[in-house]
């Protein structure tokens, strides 16, 4: 297969309703869909990062920018053969977290595109010691009013969703009110994660260990910025009430990931595609978990499109050693999508194989040009 041309577009794609967390007020999500035609337009791939300068330091713009630095490593497969020229390609880049949304994007359309050539599934191309039929998605409510709280968590209840993962901010009140909200929709029966964002400093997390205890909160994600002094302290205190930590933008890298393993304050660790690099990077990071005995999460960033949602699946399917699985949410968070099918968890938050071939999603051209909002694609020809 000859690749003749590499194109970035510029998607935004407009939420239901407001979903916000610490980190991120907003109706939408901005992110980049990467297109690989090859012999001749014959065959394209897809792949999608979601930058996000919050998590990885990325931007939309900042993503020509580092495929324009691929392109030019004298590694990159323009002639691609078989899979292992992907593997060679990523593993011959240095380890970081700077480009990974972009790495995440140009990977996948590589594998969706060889995938399609030779008519079988991308997942086919991954060791199934750890593959399962179907995997279990839970719901995610967002930063808000009780109120808010409690119409969201009817809706998860609706469909027989249980595995709740609660959004919380720096209001102490606020936080409260929103587990009290959590409780008058599920009573104690439901297995509760919170996600900060990094919005606690050591005093503010001394104020929610209480809480842990009194509804009953299993995992608490990235409560403290990277690199906060005070993480031991306050993971000592949380683990001394059963409570799992858990590092999201804290562990973007290999590298991150072994470091907090080693120190020990984290002891769950959450993976997410566009955040870890694509499906490289992201299972050799879940391998030295295994390894090391360390649980972790398949999870989501907010706002992607089917895209990312099919690699997530597949990824999610890859793992049924995962302790939660996180994504999906295509038709309960995005107004309009990318793709022709829909890629969302079914009742009780079930979800199996999309089947097809490559990453097993069409792409509605009509749409993506429309949610690229009269951004024209940046195009990469073959030297």
């Amino acid at each position: 297969m000859e690749i003749n041309e590499i194109r970035i577009r510029f998607v935004t794609l407009p939420f239901l309703s407001e979903f916000s967390h610490s980190l991120k007020n907003g109706d939408s999500s901005k992110n980049v869909i990467v297109e690989i035609i090859a012999d001749e337009g014959a065959i394209i791939g897809y792949g999608e990062g979601a930058p996000r300068p919050y998590v990885t330091g990325e931007t939309q713009q900042s993503i020509s920018e580092s495929l324009g630095f691929f392109l030019q490593y004298a590694g990159f497969p323009w002639s691609l053969r078989g899979i292992p020229q992907i593997w060679d390609f990523v593993d011959g880049l240095q380890d970081g977290k700077e480009h990974n949304s972009a790495l995440c994007a140009l990977e996948m359309a590589m594998l969706d595109a060889v995938a399609k050539a030779e008519g079988r599934s991308v997942i086919d191309y991954f060791q199934k010691d750890f593959a399962c039929d179907r995997i279990q998605y839970g719901a995610a409510l967002p930063l808000g009013s009780k109120r808010k709280i409690v119409e969201a968590g009817t809706m998860a209840l609706r469909i027989g969703i249980r595995r709740i993962k609660l959004k919380m901010g720096a209001d102490f009140v606020q936080n409260q009110q929103a587990l009290e909200g959590v409780r008058e929709v599920f009573g104690g029966d439901c297995d509760l994660k919170v996600d900060v964002n990094g919005a606690w400093n050591r005093e503010l997390a001394s104020r929610h260990v209480p809480l842990a205890a009194e509804f009953g909160i299993r995992v608490i994600e990235q409560p403290l910025m990277p690199n906060d002094a005070d993480i031991g302290e306050v993971a000592k205190k949380l683990k001394s009430m059963n409570v799992k930590v858990m590092a999201d933008e804290s562990a973007c890298s290999f590298q991150e990931v072994k470091a907090l393993v080693a120190e020990g304050h984290y002891n769950m660790i959450n993976v997410r595609l566009s955040k870890c690099g694509g499906f490289r990077r992201s299972r050799r990071i879940i391998e030295f978990l295994r390894k090391e005995s360390v649980p972790f999460q398949i999870a989501c960033q907010l706002g992607e499109s089917g895209v990312l949602s099919a690699a997530g699946r597949i990824l999610g399917l890859l793992c049924k050693d995962a302790l939660y699985h996180d994504g999906s949410y295509d038709a309960f968070l995005l107004k309009e999508n990318v793709t022709i099918q829909n890629v969302s968890f079914g009742e009780g938050g079930l979800a199996g194989p999309l089947g097809g071939v490559g990453l097993g999603v069409e792409i509605s051209q009509s749409k993506l040009q429309r949610l690229s909002y009269g951004l024209h694609p940046i195009s990469f020809r073959r030297p």
